[in-house]
C-alpha cells in the first residue's frame, strides 16, 4: 500500500521546491510516520499532488536515494530504505540536535531588533565578492601546502597596523594570532594560560555566552556589578582579588554600553601587575563607536604585558566569516605559537586574504565610518519610536536597552516575540544566576530596520502591554 505524504510547499521560501519534498519525507521518517518499508507515491503522483513537476520529485528522491533513506525497483516501486532502530542517546531520551535554547537565536537568520549581527543591507557584497572570488582563486591556483594555523602574514600586518592607527594599540605581526571568531580566541587564550580551577572577574550583566565558556573551561566565574564607569572594579578586588583572570569589554559594555574609565583601567591593570593575573579584552566592537570616538583599546595603556586583546569581524563585516583575532603579549607569544601550531586552527587562507585585500584598500575603514552614520541614524529613530510610547530607553553599544519593570518576563516576552519575526533579547538573560537582575528588552540596532520600524515596535509593544 502507498503511503500518504501531508507535504506543504512553500514557493516563496529561499528553499528550492525539490529541498523542501527531500526535507518533507526526511521528517516523516524521523517522526515514524514513513516506517521502514513502507511506499512512497511515484514521481507522477505526487508531483500531481503537489503541483509540481515531475522532474522536481525525481530529483528529491534521487536525493533521498543517494543518502540511502529511500530505495527504488521496477517491481516494488520507492520504498524508504531498512534500517536497524536506533538506540543511541538521542532514541533514548528524545533529545535532538537542534541547539540548546539560549543559545539559539545565534544560528537563526536575521531579523528585526535581532542583536550580535551587523546590518547586511548595508553589506558591500559586489565588491567583497569580487575580493573573495579572486583570493579563492589564487588559493586553489597555489602549490598544496599546509596554511600556517596562526594565520595569514598579509591580514596580520593589516590587523597590527589598523590597531594602531583606529585603537591606539602598537604590537607586530607576530604578535597577532587569526582565530575561528571569539569564541576560537576566548577558548585558545583559557587554554594557553592553564587557569583552570581558578576564579576569573566577568561583567554582570555581561555576555552569557562568555560566561558559560569560562565554566566549561573549569572557570569560576565571580559576577562583577557594573555602572556608568564600566566594571567596578574595586568591588572586585574586595569580592575576589586572587582571580586568575578578569574578562571585560572595556570599550563598550556588553550590554550597557558604558566605557570603562581611566581611574578604573589604572585600577584593573595595576590588580593584574600586583598579582600576575591576566584581563581579557573584549573588543567586540573595536572602534563602532557611535556617539565619539572610541577611547584606546585597553592593551594599549598596558606596560606589564598582562592584558590580551580579542577583536573580531563579526560585527563590522559578517559573522559568516568566522574571522577574529588575538593580540598576545610578547612574553606569551612563545606559548601561543606551540599550541596553536599544535592545537590551533584558523579560517581558511581565500577569506583571511580577501579581508586583508579589503583592509589594505582602504575599503574597511569607510565601510566603518558608513555603518557609524548608518547605525547613529537607526539609534536614534529606534529611541524616538520607543519613547513616544512612554518607554525608558538607553542606547549602549549596537543595542538599545528597553527598561521593564522588575518581574516583568522579559524571557517570555521575547519567546513570543520571535514567533512574531522580531527578535529582542531579554536583559534578565545576561545577568549571572543567583544574582538580582534587571529586566528590560535588548534590541539590535543594526538590524532596526527603519522602513519596518513602526510596524515592528506596535507589535513589540502589545506583547509587552499583554504580558505585564
Amino acid at each position: 500500500m502507498t503511503s500518504l505524504l501531508d507535504l506543504k510547499l512553500d514557493r516563496s521560501a529561499k528553499i528550492s521546491l525539490a529541498e523542501q519534498i527531500r526535507l518533507g519525507v526526511l521528517a516523516a521518517i524521523g517522526s515514524g510516520a514513513l516506517a521502514p518499508g513502507a511506499r512512497l507515491p511515484s514521481w507522477l503522483a505526487l508531483a500531481a499532488q503537489l503541483g509540481v513537476a515531475r522532474g522536481t520529485v525525481k530529483a528529491a528522491y534521487e536525493r533521498l536515494a543517494d543518502d540511502q533513506m529511500i530505495v527504488s525497483s521496477s517491481p516494488g516501486g520507492t520504498r524508504v530504505a531498512a534500517r536497524p532502530p536506533l538506540t543511541g542517546p538521542s532514541a533514548r531520551d528524545g533529545k535532538s540536535d537542534t541547539a540548546p535554547e539560549a543559545f539559539r537565536h545565534l544560528l537563526t537568520a536575521p531579523a528585526m531588533f535581532q542583536m550580535g549581527v551587523p546590518a547586511s543591507d548595508c553589506f558591500p557584497t559586489t565588491l567583497f565578492a569580487r575580493l573573495r572570488a579572486h583570493a579563492a582563486r589564487m588559493e586553489v591556483a597555489a602549490p598544496a601546502t599546509y596554511p600556517d594555523p596562526r594565520g595569514e602574514a598579509a591580514l596580520k600586518r593589516e590587523i597590527a597596523a589598523h590597531l594602531a592607527l583606529a585603537r591606539g594599540l602598537e604590537c607586530r605581526p607576530s604578535q597577532v594570532f587569526i582565530t575561528a571568531g571569539f569564541t576560537g580566541a576566548l577558548a585558545l587564550v583559557v587554554r594557553v594560560l592553564g587557569v583552570e580551577g581558578r576564579s576569573a572577574w566577568m561583567e554582570n550583566p555581561g555576555f552569557f555566552q562568555s560566561r558559560r565558556a569560562l565554566e566549561l573551561a573549569g572557570l569560576a566565574p565571580v559576577p562583577v556589578p557594573v555602572d556608568a564607569e564600566g566594571m567596578d572594579v574595586a568591588h572586585a578586588i574586595a569580592q575576589a582579588p586572587d582571580a586568575a583572570l578578569a574578562l571585560v569589554t572595556p570599550g563598550q559594555q556588553a550590554p550597557l554600553g558604558a566605557t570603562l574609565s581611566l581611574e578604573r583601567r589604572i585600577a584593573l591593570i595595576e590588580w593584574a601587575a600586583r598579582t600576575n593575573a591576566w584581563i581579557v579584552e573584549d573588543d567586540y566592537l573595536g572602534e563602532l563607536q557611535l556617539r565619539r570616538r572610541a577611547a584606546p583599546a585597553l592593551a594599549a595603556r598596558d606596560r606589564h604585558g598582562r592584558v590580551i586583546h580579542i577583536g573580531s569581524f563579526s560585527k563590522t563585516l559578517s559573522p559568516t566569516l568566522r574571522l577574529g583575532f588575538i593580540v598576545a603579549p610578547p612574553a606569551l607569544v612563545d606559548r601561543f605559537n606551540d599550541m596553536v601550531m599544535c592545537l590551533g586552527s584558523s579560517p581558511g587562507p581565500a577569506v583571511q586574504h580577501a579581508v586583508a585585500r579589503f583592509m589594505r584598500e582602504g575599503h574597511y575603514m569607510r565601510h566603518l565610518r558608513r555603518m557609524k552614520r548608518i547605525y547613529a541614524a537607526r539609534g536614534e529613530a529606534l529611541r524616538a519610536a520607543w519613547e513616544a510610547r512612554g518607554y525608558d530607553v538607553q542606547l549602549g553599544g549596537l543595542a538599545a536597552i528597553l527598561r521593564l519593570p522588575d518581574h516583568t518576563p522579559d524571557a517570555a516576552i521575547a519567546e513570543e516575540a520571535r514567533r512574531h519575526g522580531i527578535a529582542p533579547e531579554p536583559l534578565s538573560r545576561w545577568f549571572a544566576e543567583g544574582t538580582p537582575a534587571a529586566r528590560g528588552l535588548l534590541l539590535g540596532v543594526a538590524t532596526a530596520d527603519e522602513a519596518q520600524l513602526a510596524e515592528a515596535c506596535e507589535r513589540l509593544h502589545a506583547l509587552i502591554r499583554r504580558a505585564m
